[in-house]
């Protein structure tokens, strides 16, 4: 999508679920004890960091009863819609990661840096109960660094070939679909 287009839609989108955004916002506080908004560092275009917005689902290191809803409705990652503004990410792009993975990758694979991180993605829909498949791995971290972060950079390269309006259209509209399963 367009810069200007994904400001716009992220500022109008801001305006219209500000309420909305105001309370899950107090859910997350009251369950997690802490603000309810949280900031965190991530790998943007360009192995440039920023810092990425969402809401608090964690307490002592465990997700709470609130965070595991927010999370699993993706509601924990509406407060993005501020870094779209900000113009760190789109609305459709890789996933942001925490350092030591995007900004580690060598040859082809970093080309996927020139891609502005994304509130949503085939690798996101497709990865979407990571935490659930990693649970339930004997090695998780190796398993996630073995399996599933290759098969993400795999799928946002494609992305890289084939973005345009009407893909990125597409890959949004899946992704509401993804929300309802």
């Amino acid at each position: 999508m367009p810069i200007k287009l994904n400001s716009i839609l992220a500022l109008l989108l801001l305006i219209i679920l500000f309420p909305f955004l105001c309370f899950a916002t107090l859910l997350a506080g009251i369950s997690t004890k802490y603000f309810g908004l949280y900031t965190q560092q991530r790998i943007g275009q360009y192995a440039k960091p920023f810092t990425i917005y969402k809401l608090r689902t964690m307490q002592d290191g465990k997700v709470t009863r609130m965070g595991r809803f927010l999370r699993k409705t993706k509601i924990d990652e509406l407060p993005q819609l501020i870094n779209i503004l900000l113009g760190d990410m789109s609305f459709v792009g890789p996933r942001p990661d925490v350092p030591g993975y995007y900004d580690q990758l060598i040859g082809d694979d970093r080309k996927v840096l020139e891609l502005k991180p994304g509130l949503t993605s085939l690798a996101a829909i497709k990865y979407r109960n990571e935490e659930e498949l990693l649970k339930n791995q004997n090695h998780p971290l190796l398993y996630n660094d073995q399996i599933i972060f290759p098969d993400k950079v795999k799928m946002n390269l494609e992305y890289l070939d084939k973005r345009s309006f009407f893909y990125d259209m597409k890959i949004i509209l899946l992704t509401v679909k993804s929300l309802f399963r």
